[in-house]
């Protein structure tokens, strides 16, 4: 793997994914404790019809990917904020919609020449030096965002009576959440494409939050677990000639089984203890 480094395609995508990375620890740790996982996978995929539009009008991806993202996201979130018991079927519809209008778009797009897998399944070996800027820019802003507003997303994370009671602004922070995931899952669509972007969202966070006692220690190991996915995704998907972004979910994937086989083989054991105790 160290000679591929010589590569500057090598050297641009173990940035992107060390990127990625940390935009999983904080919007990913995020996401798994509000418990908004599917919400992510509708703007992931809705978020298709933002590639179809950029394409037909000409428009440089991450802006109109970005616009059109947000826009869904927070037309998702207006809709199902008073009635969250619906927001599965305002998904699913949003879902739905957003990729048929990438399709169509795509469709009249005159003599469009696209690589639609490198979208749907990432294209971490082709991120551009000017791309990378880009998505170093939007990092620092969703960790400063995240960072000036810590203390209301913990209480509203895990109790939003409480964060009420204290005058903790939900709704706005509602929004803000959803417009963050809308960003983050845009940047990551480029490093495992947007049928796999919640996975990398939620699995790191998922097993991070078994060994934090905090948020922001979850945060923390969060981007540390996807940063070692990225990496050995990157060296098998290299070694042995296979598709980048899938190589890293199987990675993670992979690591998610073990994590759940290990907790399931201690529950006798703690029983046990506890009987003797």
């Amino acid at each position: 793997m160290l000679e591929a480094l010589q590569f500057e395609f090598m050297r641009n995508a173990l940035m992107a994914g060390l990127l990625a990375s940390l935009i999983c620890g904080v919007i990913g740790t995020l996401v798994v404790v509000n418990r908004i996982a599917f919400f992510a996978g509708g703007i992931a995929h809705a978020s298709y019809g933002g590639i179809g539009l950029s394409f037909f009008f000409g428009l440089p991806y991450l802006i109109g990917t970005m616009g059109f993202s947000i826009a869904a996201a927070l037309f998702m979130a207006a809709i199902t904020y008073k009635n969250r018991h619906r927001a599965d079927t305002v998904i699913g519809v949003v879902w739905a919609a957003g990729m048929a209008l990438g399709i169509l778009l795509l469709d009249l797009t005159p003599g469009y020449n696209v690589d639609l897998m490198s979208y749907l399944f990432g294209s971490i070996l082709s991120v551009p030096n000017a791309e990378l800027w880009q998505m170093l820019v939007l990092c620092i802003l969703l960790i400063l965002t995240v960072a000036f507003y810590y203390n209301d997303l913990l209480a509203m994370s895990y109790d939003e009576e409480f964060a009420r009671l204290r005058g903790v602004p939900v709704r706005l922070l509602y929004f803000l959440l959803i417009g963050m995931v809308a960003v983050s899952v845009v940047m990551i669509i480029r490093v495992v494409g947007l049928i796999l972007v919640i996975a990398l969202l939620t699995i790191p966070p998922y097993i991070a939050e078994k060994y934090s006692r905090s948020l922001l220690i979850m945060m923390v190991l969060s981007g540390i677990l996807s940063a070692l996915f990225t990496l050995a995704g990157l060296c098998f998907s290299y070694s042995f000639n296979l598709t980048s972004g899938a190589s890293i979910i199987m990675v993670a994937t992979t690591v998610f089984s073990l994590v759940q086989i290990f907790e399931y083989c201690q529950k006798p054991f703690r029983k046990k203890c506890d009987n003797q105790g």
